[in-house]
């Protein structure tokens, strides 16, 4: 849905857009799409972290975390919150002021759903958490024989997990359940969900989701607490180090992932969402022309792009665009609108190169509709999620189809995949010799190796399990 809702003054992973002939681009005839033609379109990789929301970051977790403290000062933490506008700043009520939200108060909001709007949020977690638990079934412990023992790998979870939900424009409930539920699919023993400003909505999700903590802090903040942890203070709870993070954000929240990436996991660097549709001629202008919109309307700097191998196709599109576009309410029409002056149309000599250009700029979300629409999806090789033919929306995959919608954005699909319960589990290997006997063709390769890569301490750690060398330390030195 959102890898991220952010502007990072064009220092971002995405692909880059050669435009220096607009004389071929057709914009005087009012597209609402660039014309491009493929040799246009080319990749070019940046850096997703913006280097003033970087310095501005360090700056945040620096104050809520003085010296390299342990944990979060809860005092600084509120004290930034106020500052920054996550929580109310009002002096004459200080003890009401908090950085968490209850337990209570998410049941509270989640029982003051209609009936209607309870019947969906739970709909949409019981797909999400059947797909993933799903996934987590599909990985497995692991045992083979080795020479004289076994060796294995374990699965397990880490033990706490920090989701993080955007805020401010519009609510994202859905993207609380698509980090926390799939994190207790993992088997995460502690939930942290941050979100600052939340709706109600994004407060019942949390409960369904059965989050531990809710944080209503947002940006760099937010990510300081869920990475170091928070002393309670006055009216607060505790707030866990969390072994991974994850979940979309702005520009403070992806410098901050940055920065307290290694102290703990993360899931990816995000950066603009985007949506590419390959189209043929058998396609539904009108319902390619509203998913491009629906991409847009994310934000400004959000990415719809049209490949199709026929001209007439891309024109009807386009058409369909703009009479869509202009019947949107308002803030989403102006932010789609910002969004479409970036985003395009390249019209291919064939659904082949529609493919090749699709791989090379690795899409976040991938639409193809096209007749054989699986065997050409197929045929795609790098893309965050593929969405295959007419009624395969890309929205549904956003609102709980099953799959995750926190997906790789900026061309880094060539390499990484979305957001998934893998993200939460560790894959720990392990071995144990029984019969020293039947081990030492392998002590005796060790042995060997070790010399051969100069590594003579190893090669003595070895020799002390050989039944037929002796160990160099009993020797007499040289």
């Amino acid at each position: 849905i959102i890898a991220c809702m952010q502007i990072l003054d064009n220092k971002l992973l995405y692909f880059f857009l050669a435009l220096s002939n607009k004389s071929n681009n057709n914009n005087n005839n009012n597209n609402m799409l660039t014309r491009l033609n493929p040799s246009q379109v080319s990749l070019e990789i940046k850096d997703p972290v913006d280097a003033r929301a970087l310095e501005q970051a360090k700056a945040i977790l620096a104050e809520v975390r003085p010296n390299d403290a342990k944990h979060c000062q809860a005092s600084n933490l509120l004290s930034v919150a106020k500052r920054l506008g996550d929580v109310p700043d009002n002096d004459n009520d200080e003890k009401e002021a908090t950085y968490t939200v209850s337990k209570a108060d998410c049941e509270t909001a989640y029982n003051n759903l209609s009936e209607e709007d309870r019947t969906c949020l739970k709909n949409l977690h019981d797909r999400i958490e059947r797909f993933a638990q799903a996934q987590r079934q599909s990985v497995t412990d692991v045992e083979i024989p080795i020479p004289g023992g076994v060796a294995g790998h374990t699965v397990s979870p880490c033990k706490a997990a920090g989701c993080y939900a955007p805020g401010g424009r519009y609510p994202l409930p859905s993207s609380v359940l698509m980090t926390a539920v799939t994190a207790r699919a993992a088997g995460c023993e502690t939930v942290v969900l941050a979100s600052p400003r939340p709706a109600q909505i994004t407060l019942a999700a949390a409960h369904l989701a059965k989050a531990d903590v809710v944080l209503c802090v947002g940006g760099a903040q937010a990510i300081a607490a869920m990475a170091y942890g928070v002393e309670g203070g006055s009216g607060d709870v505790s707030v866990p180090s969390c072994d991974v993070i994850v979940g979309p954000g702005n520009k403070w929240v992806t410098a901050a992932k940055s920065i307290v990436n290694g102290h703990c996991g993360i899931d990816m660097l995000a950066g603009p969402s985007e949506v590419l549709v390959i189209a043929d001629k058998t396609a539904n202008a009108d319902v390619v022309a509203a998913d491009l919109i629906a991409q847009a309307e994310h934000d400004v700097v959000a990415r719809a792009i049209l490949l199709s191998d026929d001209q007439e196709t891309i024109d009807k599109i386009d058409r369909a665009v703009a009479e869509q576009v202009s019947c949107l309410p308002e803030p989403n029409k102006s932010t789609a609108c910002e969004a479409l002056k970036l985003s395009f149309a390249v019209k291919c000599a064939s659904i082949e190169e529609c493919i090749q250009i699709s791989d090379d700029i690795a899409p976040e979300h991938l639409e193809v509709q096209t007749v054989n629409a699986m065997e050409v999806g197929q045929k795609c090789a790098n893309y965050g999620g593929l969405f295959v033919g007419e009624h395969a929306a890309e929205v549904l995959g956003d609102y709980g189809a099953g799959p995750n919608h926190t997906l790789p954005t900026g061309g880094t699909g060539r390499y990484t995949g979305g957001l998934s319960v893998f993200n939460f589990l560790r894959i720990r290997t392990w071995m144990r010799v029984d019969s020293k006997k039947d081990s030492q063709g392998m002590v005796d390769d060790s042995i060997r190796m070790a010399r051969l890569e100069g590594l003579e301490g190893h090669a003595r750690a070895a020799e002390t399990r050989s039944l037929t060398a002796t160990p160099a330390f009993k020797k007499p030195c040289d």
